[in-house]
């Protein structure tokens, strides 16, 4: 019926037309006019909601314009060069409701030549008389202003000062859930913290967070919820995403895994040879590598851990260099090894590579029937999974509400660790990022953890300059935090435009690194202290996990670690005065060389124990200082399109190399550099063969 009205040659006058689509427009109303400004999440089309006019929603088909508001020049360009052509359709809708429920497969149309310039006419009309909505960066803001002419006042007080207030001290120390955050050595007051709030607020910080929480679509650029807090929530939580509670869904597959994961533990699943599988090798790369590899690397230690995991081996492969590959398979035997592929789409170039190597280890030794019992997947992909070999009964899922950096929690990281480590320990380091998650949803800024570790972030990154971070847990356990961390901050914050696509005047994100312990303090402290001002994360644990006591000694091993935990910040905070390397007596040629200047900003986390449950906490607490740092920035911390640029680039290097390697192709279509060095590359490795038989690694 509408599609017949469509193709009316006499279409009825706009004010005829029933108001079923709600006011929405790219641009800013007139007083007059209930026309609220949203941006839509794609990229294009640019989408016209028009009321009282047009029941439809009319979209101008054009790719060349990005995903943000267009500037009037733009507009009157568009209006007068291009838009007349731009093939149109409409989408009819009834109601607000369906008209969310409905898609374009079943309700575009195309326009008629009548009502395509009728139309046209009508969106001229009415974008005449719009004013373009200035897109609000928050620099734009006052509380932002009034925090950069904070910056001086801030400049002339030293560390030293500030930390012989002890109202200030006390103030600035945070405890929730056996976590202590003292954050009393950061370069800021009380009233810098206030500031700091204010900022949250003129951000909308709150809102934010509720609206990840809620399910919202806050990926805008790819459409997508950010749940990865629905990845712990208990069975009887709700967490709805568009509209669906989806922890039923969670818990659905979280037992699937468990069970699955019990009968290899228990031996009821075995290998090809009728051996029980003792090793597991994960395959898997960015976030499907990082966050297991570092829960797995802190669990390793803890008693209770280590006694689930007695006589199992778990190792992560994820570089596509074969020597990654060598390392894994060194000392496995393919009867008693188990691979798990993560791959959402199992299409992931590297990932699919080192999974065909590895499918060929076992096919090599076993069969190619064996592929079936000692592969298994984490996809969503299950005509690809059972195309690989794998059975789609052992396929896990996952969905696209959870970001490959934020994953640790769902299938990609729960599988592995439940094969090493069983459920009991898993479910203890789930509960603990879910207690993270209900105090940063609920507790009020000035106490909430999360909220306040990212809004000292933007302040040292924005205001104060410091663009780098160092991240320093003293506990070799934690060897593979900063690592994992590196990922979730640089490519969550990694930005340069807003969350609506306008380039940003300030800089966004920070440089992170870090080594565990007294390791780094023999490493690259000498920069953190005589070079470079670096905000530092000091992070300690009051038990160690192996706590050893030798006869004689004037401390113990954890106690001598903890010592340099203390001592750190103050030697950052106070530093060393011309004045006191006097009294000590030290000659002036190396009184230069001996002065600390001090004033340099740390925050010391000190968490009471790291068993699993104080893991999850730890993750949880810098995923959503992640999140708070993005949403005081305004922009989309959810995304990466960064990534994808090389992943392109390199698409057209192998085809070089393969056309170059079969079929001596020249090389072409790059610039004289590259085109160099890739003739290099292939001219001394001309022993490679062109169709190779397959070889294995061998250590």
């Amino acid at each position: 019926r509408r599609e017949s009205s469509l193709n009316n040659e006499n279409p009825p006058p706009p004010h005829s037309l029933p108001p079923y689509v709600p006011h929405r427009l790219f641009v800013k109303q007139p007083p007059s006019l209930p026309i609220s400004s949203r941006l839509e999440p794609h990229a294009s089309p640019i989408t016209f909601f028009l009321n009282s006019q047009l029941p439809f929603e009319i979209e101008s088909r054009f790719s060349p314009l990005p995903n943000r508001l267009i500037p009037p020049a733009v507009l009157q360009y568009e209006r007068n060069e291009r838009l007349r052509s731009i093939p149109l359709v409409a989408r009819a809708s009834p109601s607000p409701v369906q008209r969310e429920k409905e898609t374009e497969s079943n309700s575009c149309f195309e326009f008629s030549a009548v009502w395509r310039s009728h139309l046209i006419s009508v969106v001229l009309a009415f974008a005449s008389n719009f004013q373009m909505a200035p897109t609000a960066l928050i620099c734009d803001t006052q509380p932002w202003k009034d925090l950069k002419a904070h910056v001086e006042e801030i400049k002339k007080t030293h560390l030293r000062e500030l930390l012989t207030d002890t109202e200030r001290c006390k103030q600035m120390l945070l405890e929730f859930d056996g976590i202590t955050l003292d954050y009393s050595r950061q370069q800021a007051t009380l009233g810098t913290l206030n500031k700091l709030q204010k900022l949250a607020e003129a951000a909308h910080l709150k809102d934010k967070i509720e609206r990840m929480f809620n399910g919202e679509h806050i990926n805008s650029t790819e459409n997508r919820s950010v749940l990865h807090v629905a990845l712990r929530a208990p069975r009887d939580a709700v967490v709805k995403s568009d509209g669906k509670n989806v922890v039923p869904d969670v818990w659905k597959v979280l037992d699937q895994i468990k069970d699955f994961s019990d009968k290899v533990r228990n031996g009821s699943w075995v290998g090809a040879t009728g051996k029980p599988l003792t090793n597991v090798i994960s395959v898997g790369i960015g976030g499907s590598f990082l966050g297991p590899l570092f829960v797995h690397t802190a669990l390793q230690t803890d008693p209770e851990a280590s006694k689930q995991a007695k006589g199992r081996q778990l190792r992560f492969l994820a570089n596509v260099d074969p020597i990654d590959v060598a390392r894994n398979i060194t000392g496995l035997n393919p009867e008693t090894t188990l691979v798990v592929v993560v791959s959402k789409t199992f299409t992931t170039a590297e990932t699919m590579l080192n999974a065909r190597t590895l499918r060929t280890w076992i096919s090599k030794e076993l069969g190619p029937s064996a592929v079936a019992k000692h592969m298994v997947a984490v996809s969503t992909n299950l005509m690809l999974v059972e195309k690989f070999g794998i059975d789609p009964k052992n396929a896990f899922a996952f969905w696209d509400w959870v970001g490959g950096r934020y994953s640790v929690c769902s299938a990609v990281g729960v599988m592995p660790l439940f094969l090493q480590y069983g459920f009991s320990v898993v479910e203890k380091f789930l509960n603990g990022a879910w207690s993270v998650d209900k105090h940063f949803s609920s507790a009020p800024f000035e106490k909430n953890l999360p909220v306040l570790l990212g809004l000292l972030s933007v302040w040292n990154v924005s205001f104060l300059g410091y663009p780098a971070r160092a991240i320093l847990p003293y506990s070799q356990a934690l060897e593979k935090f900063a690592p994992h961390i590196q990922q979730v901050s640089m490519e969550s914050n990694g930005k340069g435009v807003s969350i609506d696509g306008v380039p940003l005047p300030l800089e966004t994100g920070e440089i992170d690194f870090g080594e565990p312990g007294t390791n780094g303090q023999h490493s690259f402290y000498q920069l953190i202290h005589q070079g470079r001002v670096i905000p530092c994360d000091f992070i300690g644990v009051i038990k160690s996990q192996q706590p050893v006591y030798l006869e004689g000694e004037i401390v113990n091993n954890h106690d001598e670690l903890m010592s340099n935990f203390f001592a750190q910040p103050d030697a950052l905070a106070y530093g060393k005065t011309h004045e006191q390397l006097l009294k000590e007596n030290v000659p002036d040629h190396l009184i230069p060389h001996k002065t600390f200047t001090g004033n340099r900003p740390s925050i010391s986390l000190l968490l009471s124990s790291l068993d699993a449950y104080k893991i999850g906490q730890l993750l949880a607490i810098y995923e959503h200082r992640v999140a708070v740092q993005g949403f005081i920035w305004g922009i989309n911390s959810f995304d990466q399109w960064g990534v994808e640029l090389g992943k392109s680039l390199a698409t057209q290097v192998r085809k070089q190399l393969h056309a170059s390697r079969t079929k001596k192709a020249p090389v072409q279509g790059f610039n004289s550099s590259t085109t160099t060095l890739l003739n290099k590359y292939l001219q001394e490795s001309l022993d490679v063969p062109a169709t190779p038989s397959t070889l294995l690694p061998k250590v």
